[in-house]
């Protein structure tokens, strides 16, 4: 009370400082709610949230900036206001879930360029019903998460409308500010009091992706120079050579001791074909430049024989007129195969690779059950390939290049192994008994581990029919991974080594591989000969008759 104030003053006052205090109290409330819109982490290996306890910076530049404003003026937009903060939600969301999810970061530009073609394969391969509930569960989720953000704004600004609570607002963002800039720029500053990461430096981020791919010349990535690609490769002897990448196959296949036991049977059967088949099989670890996806920088890398990490590196290598192993093996006197069973439209690069042939998802001509997003069964591939190009009379040597579908993200379904190859080229490749149960083994999208190794296991039983099929044949079969899988199989921090497999039948080329470094068998050993693009010179010095014994120094001038 104050002195000389009446009764009917009184009541007023106090009914004011109750309204004060309320307001206050639900600004803090609001606050809290908007901390943690942009502080919660991933719930690994899934897209679900959890709470982290941290400090947004960005909710103390808020309340520093509305303080400000809130001085001078009585009103602010909450509407847009809340509209760019749901757009940080969305952008903070992306930026804990795609590392638990995928094991690399989310790049807006190249990884947007895909979207239409997820879309496109989704409306094709997943119910109307299930589209519509998923794309309605979305757009009401948008629109409650902007009804929440807008009346905790709402609530905010309300009570810095007066000044005490503004004021100790502001003090409050200056020091949580200026603890966040003394942890980040003053050396062993403690870090007592956690910050979540910024989404703002996210957004910077993808802006420097941006800037980059459509920025001036100048911003051109520093392409490294190709190998030596003018070899003849006359040790291979016109043996036809077939390069498998095997999507998704790491090395997560081997070091993780379940995944092992899992997949044992199969390799047996497979390491025993390539035996009874008169073959030896060698293999190594090397460094994918790609993890959990973008298959392409490792065919591109592997082919070219140049590091390509990402995708403004891709395009900017595409745009110049580079020899490849494709190339090499045409002026051998190879005719160029590519199998893209997952290429539904046109596929420019392969304009840049100079295949004689591409075969599409159209030209595959498969008329058995779908499998899946990627619907045509790896084992069906090589037997088109058998039957278009390695079954024909006075033929050309065949290089043909595979990249496989059926370990591609969700893998699956996965098609039963067809021991009769010859029926895979017809309508009705399996019987009833064993296409129902394969197509009701239906991928759990919150646990891919068991359907990804079903898939892999799947790739070993077909390659060991084909080596089978093949027993006679003067052929030379490269195995390599692109990438291993998404981090919610592979696990945290996974090593981006995949496994590369050559199996053949020259003693000259297996000894030259095993000089290079390669083990005996179908189990690599670490550490990685190195990455992917150094695999290029190897693989042409064991196939060619230039051969040379500095393995050693090669092997480091590709690796630096």
């Amino acid at each position: 009370m104050f002195p000389g104030a009446t009764s009917d003053f009184r009541i007023p006052v106090r009914f004011m400082n109750f309204k004060i205090l309320a307001r206050t109290l639900l600004a803090l409330l609001a606050l809290f709610v908007l901390n943690a819109s942009l502080a919660f982490g991933n719930v690994w290996p899934s897209p679900r949230v959890r709470w982290v306890n941290a400090f947004s910076v960005e909710v103390a530049v808020c309340v520093l900036l509305l303080a400000a404003v809130l001085r001078k003026r009585e009103r602010i937009h909450r509407g847009i206001l809340g509209l760019v903060w749901l757009v940080l939600v969305i952008g903070h969301y992306i930026d804990v879930t795609a590392p638990g999810l995928y094991g690399r970061d989310f790049n807006i530009y190249w990884d947007s360029r895909h979207l239409a073609n997820v879309a496109a394969m989704l409306t094709r391969d997943v119910p109307w019903s299930t589209l519509l509930v998923v794309v309605g569960g979305t757009l009401i989720g948008l629109a409650a998460g902007f009804a929440v953000v807008w009346l905790c704004l709402r609530f905010v600004t309300a009570a810095m409308k007066d000044e005490l609570p503004r004021r100790a607002f502001a003090v409050a963002a200056l020091i949580l500010v200026s603890l966040f800039t003394a942890q980040h720029l003053v050396p062993g500053f403690p870090t007592r009091i956690p910050f979540a990461d910024p989404v703002t430096g996210s957004f910077a981020r993808q802006a420097r992706y941006v800037a980059g791919m459509i920025g001036p010349n100048r911003l051109a990535p520093a392409l490294g120079s190709s190998p030596a690609l003018d070899v003849q490769l006359e040790e291979l002897r016109g043996a036809d050579v077939l390069l498998i990448f095997l999507e998704s196959y790491g090395a997560v296949t081997f070091d993780n001791p379940e995944f092992a036991n899992t997949l044992a049977k199969s390799r047996e059967v497979l390491a025993s074909e390539i035996s009874a088949a008169g073959r030896q099989v060698a293999s190594a670890y090397v460094e994918s430049p790609t993890f959990g996806g973008s298959s392409w920088l490792a065919h591109l890398s592997l082919l070219s024989g140049v590091e390509v990490r990402d995708e403004y590196a891709n395009v900017s290598l595409m745009s110049q007129n580079r020899q490849t192993l494709v190339t090499t093996f045409a002026l051998n006197g190879y005719r160029t195969v590519a199998l893209m069973p997952g290429i539904r439209q046109e596929w420019p690069e392969g304009a840049f690779y100079k295949f004689d042939v591409i075969y599409n998802f159209d030209s595959m001509e498969y008329t058995g059950p779908k499998f899946g997003w990627w619907s045509i069964p790896d084992q069906y591939t090589l037997a088109k390939l058998d039957a278009r190009e390695l079954g024909t009379e006075s033929r050309a040597p065949v290089f043909a290049v595979f990249p496989t579908a059926t370990t591609h993200a969700p893998f699956g379904p996965v098609a039963p192994y067809q021991p009769d190859w010859a029926r895979m080229l017809t309508s009705t490749p399996y019987d009833k008994s064993d296409l129902e149960p394969a197509l009701a083994a239906v991928p759990s999208l919150t646990n891919l581990s068991p359907s990804y190794l079903r898939a892999v296991s799947y790739e070993y039983e077909s390659l060991a029919g084909y080596v089978r099929q093949h027993a006679k044949d003067n052929q030379v079969v490269i195995v390599i991974g692109d990438h291993q899988p998404a981090a919610a199989v592979s696990g945290r921090n996974a090593p981006w080594d995949v496994p590369v497999h050559v199996i053949a039948s020259d003693s000259i080329i297996m000894e030259r591989l095993l000089n290079e470094g390669f083990s005996k068998g179908l189990t690599p050993r670490h550490p990685a000969l190195g990455k992917m693009h150094s695999l290029v010179p190897m693989f042409l010095n064991a196939f060619g008759s230039n051969h040379t014994d500095n393995t050693r120094s090669r092997r480091a001038a590709t690796t630096d």
